[in-house]
């Protein structure tokens, strides 16, 4: 079916002669138009790969790889708790902390955020926060010093900088002769972070654990522990080994628990963007059908003398499945190559259109980061380069078929 001969007189149609020339146009719509569909699907699944691999870096840079606690939501004596963990071979380091929620107030401003009380020389251990840091240290966080460390947003939003002094309001209360009034204490800030993801650098304040809780009335108890383990994607399995292990007497939780609902939206929204953007492709390679029925309509002379010289039907079918395979080829190889250098670059390019027209297509306070990321995945590329040429090779069937049916008697009857 696919001999020398077939292949040279497939190839030979894609070239056009004066009188086809409207059929060549078509056919280098059709190449186009696959190679637009095939671009645009790399770029986009590169995009958001790359939104996923920056989101997940900075929550863990965050979030710890799994959480400890006990059965009521606080934990005591982690001291003992801290060591028995030392003893498993998939922990790398853990650290306690105390979280509560407050509002805090500077002057004529007020912002509710949730604070973490820590201790900085745990903390190093499970997380990258001391690496964040704008202003000041983490170590500047001193027990008994009422020092607190603010996002960076937070800190523009209240309009404070280092040194300057901030009311911390906490929902448990005080019972004075004047009445029942909410614990406040006077903090000052020592430090400024920046995660680069909005919703902590606005939400969020580290202060010393001993600090948080005299703040909070959580003596000698602590609300979990943060674990750091050896590798990041078998979390999982890792906290499950945990929780069997101590029998149901504490509560243990793995990063992708805390965050399960986001990145099942993100897997989700990953697939339907996959499959709209391959009824695109989809469409561009069906081009491909009105091309081949215009070249089998306009050769069917040409068949019908191949064919009493001794061509097969299914030799005919062969021409017309080069024919077609042949654009196929040419618009998924300039696809993926335009695919690959846009993916790659751009990040540079929305950047440098946001300069040059002053606009900013993602805002910080609506969207998790506020840069363009892109991580270009090689199995992604082959994938819908694959595709293509499937859809692109089983486009050329039904006008192949068509072709191979031509009745040279009644073709050359008037000839």
């Amino acid at each position: 079916m696919f001999k020398p001969l077939i292949f040279y007189i497939g190839l030979r149609y894609t070239r056009a002669k004066r009188r086809t020339q409207f059929i060549s146009f078509v056919t280098l719509a059709s190449v186009l138009g696959i190679a637009l569909s095939v671009t645009a699907l790399i770029t986009v699944l590169s995009v958001m790969n790359g939104f996923v691999g920056k989101i997940s870096e900075r929550m863990l840079s965050m979030t710890s790889h799994a959480t400890i606690s006990g059965l009521y939501g606080q934990l005591d004596n982690w001291q003992a708790l801290e060591q028995q963990l030392k003893t498993y071979p998939h922990v790398q380091g853990t650290a306690p902390f105390i979280n509560g929620q407050v509002m805090i107030n500077a002057d004529r401003r007020v912002n509710g955020t949730v604070v973490s009380g820590i201790l900085p020389e745990y903390e190093t251990r499970v997380s990258e926060i001391a690496d964040k840091m704008k202003m000041g240290k983490l170590s500047d966080l001193v027990a008994g010093e009422y020092g607190i460390v603010l996002g960076l947003e937070q800190a523009n939003y209240l309009g404070v900088t280092v040194g300057d002094k901030i009311t911390l309001i906490s929902p448990q209360v005080n019972s004075t002769p004047a009445g029942v009034v909410p614990r406040m204490r006077r903090f000052t800030v020592v430090g400024i972070f920046q995660v680069g993801m909005y919703e902590y650098d606005r939400n969020m304040a580290l202060i010393h654990m001993e600090d948080a809780a005299k703040l909070f009335r959580m003596e000698n108890t602590v609300t979990a522990l943060r674990i750091k383990m050896d590798d990041l994607l078998n979390a999982p399995q890792i906290t499950l080994a945990l929780a069997k292990s101590f029998a149901g007497n504490y509560s243990v939780s793995d990063w992708t628990m805390a965050h399960d609902n986001f990145f099942q939206a993100i897997k989700m929204e990953k697939k339907v963007m996959s499959i709209i953007l391959l009824l695109m492709v989809a469409v561009s390679a069906f081009n491909i059908v009105s091309t081949l029925i215009m070249v089998v309509t306009d050769k069917r002379s040409d068949i019908a003398i191949l064919k009493t010289q001794g061509l097969t039907s299914a030799s005919v079918m062969g021409i017309f499945m080069v024919l077609g395979t042949v654009i196929g080829i040419l618009g998924t190889i300039l696809g993926v190559v335009c695919g690959v250098l846009l993916a790659i670059n751009v990040p540079e390019i929305v950047s440098g259109i946001e300069k040059l027209f002053n606009v900013k297509f993602l805002n910080a306070q609506t969207y998790y980061i506020s840069e363009l990321p892109s991580e270009l995945l090689w199995s992604d590329v082959w994938a819908t380069a694959g595709m293509a040429f499937l859809l692109s090779l089983l486009a050329t069937i039904y006008p192949a078929w068509q072709a191979a049916k031509i009745n040279p008697a009644e073709v050359l009857r008037y000839e």
